[in-house]
């Protein structure tokens, strides 16, 4: 089971939290370093100073200050940056890490975050979503010393080099959502990975039946995705210090237990049997206190061993 470290800068995180939290990241063990893509405070209850970071600038950095653990967004928004720019900005992190990128790409969902910085959020986005995905995955694949073209209903690319190259072929493309037909769809064509967030437990299973079905569906193997679920975590080495983590997330110890990754370390290790069971593969620890690098320390110390 890979467990990946999940932030959300945009609850309140400078560019040193964030590193102070991937090197530690890093020298725990675990998988990933993995960022949320937002502009706005998500929480009405959380000013979110000192302001957003952007997702990729943010990489680009990270890149240059880790070695080993993968880095990626969870899930960037197509309302952000036109393809063409998109494909040069991940291509050029994956160099500047040694091709240790991938690419979370979603439809985007908070409005007032668009309006705040004056951002295009059009009603429907999911044709914005396929036809990026097309673009993208499309110019990196097109060989050295060949063009990209792409004519679509949102957007048009002519005699493009399609150049920076990444270094890994294909970048890792992490495609998720609750969705019954068109994001399965999605995942089955493009995706490495399909990533369930923040669903009940007892919709895991169905969720991903419904990607492999779409992957049977056009003729691929279901088995060449990685299936991954992200969960809000608190975790502690015994009920005080566990309740103080959830008061952190703003929930209540019931509703931790029941919806996230939470309690103690036995608690944890035996939810994450119950996960492997319904066929996750990959887990999203989303860490909200970003200055309690205790917690990463007793997850790698005390629940990664007996796993």
């Amino acid at each position: 089971m890979d467990l990946r470290i999940m932030t959300e800068p945009q609850l309140g995180a400078s560019y040193d939290d964030l590193l102070a939290v991937a090197q530690a990241t890093e020298k725990l063990g675990f998988d990933a370093f993995i960022r949320s893509d937002h502009y706005l405070t998500t929480d009405d209850s959380i000013d979110g100073l000192p302001g957003p970071t952007d997702a990729w600038t943010t990489l680009a950095g990270l890149a240059r200050e880790t070695s080993t653990v993968r880095l990626g967004t969870l899930v960037s928004s197509v309302t952000y940056r036109y393809p063409g720019i998109l494909a040069i900005q991940v291509a050029q992190v994956d160099q500047m890490s040694g091709g240790r990128v991938e690419l979370g790409l979603g439809t985007g969902w908070f409005r007032r975050e668009h309006e705040a910085y004056g951002i295009p959020f059009p009603e429907k986005r999911f044709g914005l979503l396929e036809e990026q995905l097309a673009i993208v995955t499309g110019l990196w694949s097109t060989p050295l010393g060949e063009t990209f073209d792409f004519a679509g209903e949102h957007y048009s690319l002519h005699d493009s080099p399609a150049l920076p190259k990444p270094v890994q072929s294909p970048v890792p493309v992490i495609i998720g959502g609750a969705g019954a037909s068109r994001t399965p769809r999605l995942a089955a064509r493009y995706a490495s990975e399909f990533n369930l967030p923040f669903v009940p437990f007892e919709n895991v299973r169905p969720g991903f039946d419904r990607v492999r079905d779409a992957c049977l569906a056009i003729e691929r193997d279901p088995d060449e995705l990685v299936y991954s679920l992200a969960l809000v975590t608190a975790v502690g080495g015994d009920e005080a210090e566990f309740a103080r983590r959830a008061a952190r997330v703003g929930r209540t110890t019931e509703w931790m237990r029941g919806n996230g990754l939470a309690g103690t370390a036995s608690e944890v290790v035996d939810r994450i049997g119950a996960l492997r069971e319904d066929g996750v593969e990959r887990l999203y620890l989303q860490i909200h206190d970003l200055q309690d690098l205790d917690q990463l320390d007793f997850i790698a110390r005390e629940v990664v061993p007996q796993l």
